[in-house]
């Protein structure tokens, strides 16, 4: 059989396990490059061929693992976020396209040549801090997790993508484990409200971390936590822009405002025009 062939079968058994056909045709198409360790353009010219020795039961065993419900960027180990390549694991949530937002508003509010100060609180695989540190090669960045296994991944990341001499991972519970003044603090804290856990697709319900998903009984302990606590680690003038759930924006307008220490400045929403970033000025 032609590796194109069993890409074909896989895509059909994939939606026969509850997948949906765009899910299952880039499920099949990567998990057949993982398992030769071909580029998309080497797939397309020779997956009219046969497998070398072993593909088969490679790509077997990793299109059981997906038809199970595990997260395909866990089975290829890693995610593509602003450009560049993340090692993901079961220790950290996977990046949303969504959470660039955070990224886009950071470096909108921070000068090119710019020495800036800023912390990413929850940093998980490191996604942000990274890409920030990348936009902005002059500024300091330090990033939090209350996950050892998570800075781990977060510290191989900044590695491998050249910016470990510039982001200093730190554990510990939001802006808790430093005291240094930012310019900017920017963060994604777990806002899935606790009683959605049976809605979630199993992807993320079975196999992402629970400590980096769920807020409490409204999804907005952490984020409460952040508008009163983060101040304290912002410069005047400075910036405080996170991440909120779907649905949450007029409770998080509403918490801004009664702050008598951030002025709300806005929303961002992604390209459905869902509003997932909020910002606030230090007064």
């Amino acid at each position: 059989m032609t590796i194109n062939a069993q890409v074909a079968a896989a895509r059909q058994r994939l939606r026969d396990a509850g997948l949906s056909p765009h899910e299952s045709d880039l499920s099949a198409r990567l998990l057949a490059e993982h398992a030769l360790g071909w580029s998309t353009e080497r797939l397309l010219t020779d997956g009219a061929g046969r497998g070398p020795d072993g593909f088969s039961a490679r790509f077997e065993e990793l299109v059981e693992r997906r038809a199970s419900r595990e997260p395909l960027h866990y089975i290829v180990g890693h995610r593509e976020f602003w450009g560049l390549d993340f090692e993901v694991t079961p220790a950290v949530l996977i990046p949303r396209p969504e959470t660039e937002l955070l990224v886009e508003a950071t470096l909108a509010r921070v000068p090119p040549a710019s020495a800036a100060t800023i912390a990413d609180l929850c940093t998980g695989c490191g996604c942000v801090a990274i890409a920030i540190a990348h936009g902005r090669p002059g500024a300091r960045v330090i990033a939090t997790d209350i996950s050892e296994e998570a800075l781990a991944v977060a510290r191989r990341n900044a590695q491998r993508l050249g910016v470990g001499d510039r982001v200093e991972m730190l554990r510990g519970d939001l802006a808790r484990p430093f005291d240094t003044i930012c310019d900017v603090v920017v963060a994604n804290p777990p806002y899935v409200v606790a009683g959605a856990r049976a809605a979630l697709q199993p992807e993320v319900r079975d196999h992402e971390p629970g400590v980096a998903l769920f807020g409490g009984d409204d999804g907005l302990r952490l984020v409460d936590r952040l508008i009163r606590e983060a101040p304290s680690r912002i410069r005047s003038g400075g910036w405080l822009i996170f991440e909120f759930g779907f649905g949450q924006d007029v409770e998080v307008e509403h918490m801004l405002a009664a702050s008598p220490e951030l002025a709300f400045a806005g929303l961002e929403r992604d390209l459905q025009g869902i509003a997932r970033t909020a910002i606030a000025k230090r007064r």
